[in-house]
């Protein structure tokens, strides 16, 4: 890996390049998306299942579309038993820790007859969108599927793409199962999110949209993103290590190449204040990286946004994840709770030498669906609080109203919105 001394100018470079990686960079790909989502809007059924088998090589029809109860049976005799224990614990974990993220409705009132509060509503229907074909994502699965299912969503569909076989993998159907998804629909891509944006003949609308996917999909999200909601359009992933000459090197080098696997525009980047770490860190990566099976994958990744930068001292360290704000950052410093204090922008926050980022991937229980592309400055992982809306409540009484109400007309007045000012007025003036 790459090894520069962190200044002004080269964290700003940095920034430039990490940016370069997101889908709001992508134009030359939005009309071949925008022509997908219009074909479904106005084919509906007929667009889904023409690129389902242009796209993915199934026949998905009316008949099929839909997973049935039998094909959930049969990918929990395909799964080994091992692992569905391992999706139990970890969907344990998983609501457990949502579970605190509720939000009840609440209301205050005065002796005079004002009534103010904040009504609480669930979603009525969520879609979920999980990649699928040759990979499988169970763990996605639960982690778009838990929160919506916690705060109280009545309906929660699932579209995924098929295998040529018109199958989809059995351990993203038990996850599904387990997780409490109510319906789960055999389609993929653009098409998917743009069928569960505006509905069609066999696949409902939804009122919100989850979950990652590739460029196409993290297009499609934002084209459809005010006709329906959406988590957020994520970016390639990426992990940001802050380490100190105590962190063990074999730790770091691990932890970059974890994410660097994911493809070949995630970001892995190690800031230090040691430059013997530094240069420790970059050879067992080379070493580790042969290793493995997605090598070609890692080493193009590390190329192009792949460094390691060398700090003067922990805060100018601390700054700059500031202005990366990274997906994943992991603190391997002598105190790393001191050093989380002083941290603002993150996805999620790994502190200490065993809480690798896999652990958050898989199994503690927070959310892995996490702000890319440095949003981590204005977002938050996903939760509970993405699968509902809050409503104002005002009741005021007329002897509440009465000593304010020349206030308000005074108001209205000075934006010479005098209907306003009148829809008070008359109540006392008549």
């Amino acid at each position: 890996m790459r090894i520069v001394e962190l200044t002004k100018e080269t964290a700003q470079n940095l920034l430039e390049e990490l940016l370069k990686r997101s889908p709001n960079s992508y134009g030359e790909y939005e009309h071949r998306v925008n022509e997908i989502i219009e074909n479904v809007r106005t084919k509906q059924d007929a667009a889904v299942f023409d690129y389902t088998r242009r796209f993915d090589g199934a026949d998905i029809h009316a008949g099929n579309i839909r997973v049935t109860e039998a094909e959930v049976d049969e990918a929990y005799e395909k799964v080994d038993p091992d692992l569905l224990s391992v999706i139990r614990k970890s969907l344990a974990n998983i609501r457990q820790f949502h579970e605190k993220q509720l939000q009840q409705s609440w209301f205050t009132s005065q002796e005079n007859g004002v009534l103010l509060g904040q009504k609480v509503t669930p979603l009525h229907t969520a879609g979920i969108y999980v990649p699928g074909g040759k990979a499988a994502y169970p763990s996605s699965v639960l982690m778009n599927t838990v929160p919506a299912k916690t705060a109280g969503v009545l309906h929660v569909i699932m579209a995924t793409p098929p295998g040529k076989d018109g199958k989809v993998t059995p351990s993203t159907l038990v996850a599904a199962k387990e997780a409490g998804v109510d319906a789960i629909y055999k389609a993929g891509g653009a098409q998917a999110i743009a069928a569960m944006a505006f509905g069609t003949e066999s696949i409902p609308r939804v009122d919100k949209i989850v979950g990652p996917g590739n460029i196409y999909v993290a297009l499609a999200k934002k084209a459809v993103f005010g006709y329906v909601s959406i988590d957020s359009i994520a970016g390639p992933s990426e992990i940001l290590v802050l380490a100190d000459d105590t962190a063990d090197p074999a730790y770091v080098a691990a932890d970059l190449l974890s994410q660097a696997e994911h493809d070949e525009m995630a970001s892995a980047i190690l800031i230090t204040t040691s430059r013997q770490l530094a240069l420790a860190v970059s050879a067992q990566v080379g070493q580790m990286a042969e290793k493995l099976p997605r090598r070609e994958i890692i080493q193009k990744s590390l190329d192009q946004y792949g460094y390691i930068l060398v700090a003067g001292n922990m805060d100018e360290a601390v700054d700059a994840a500031n202005e990366i704000a990274s997906e994943h950052l992991e603190i391997l410093t002598k105190d790393p709770f001191e050093t989380m204090t002083k941290v603002r922008n993150a996805g999620a926050i790994f502190l200490g030498p065993h809480s690798c980022e896999p652990l958050g991937d898989y199994f503690a229980g927070p959310n892995h669906v996490l702000p890319t592309n440095g949003t981590a400055r204005f977002f938050s992982p996903l939760s509970v609080d993405d699968f509902i809306k809050k409503s104002s409540i005002i009741s005021y009484s007329r002897e509440a109203l009465k000593p304010v109400y020349k206030d308000i007309v005074q108001f209205a007045e000075c934006e010479h919105l005098d209907a306003h000012a009148n829809a008070v007025r008359i109540r006392f003036e008549r």
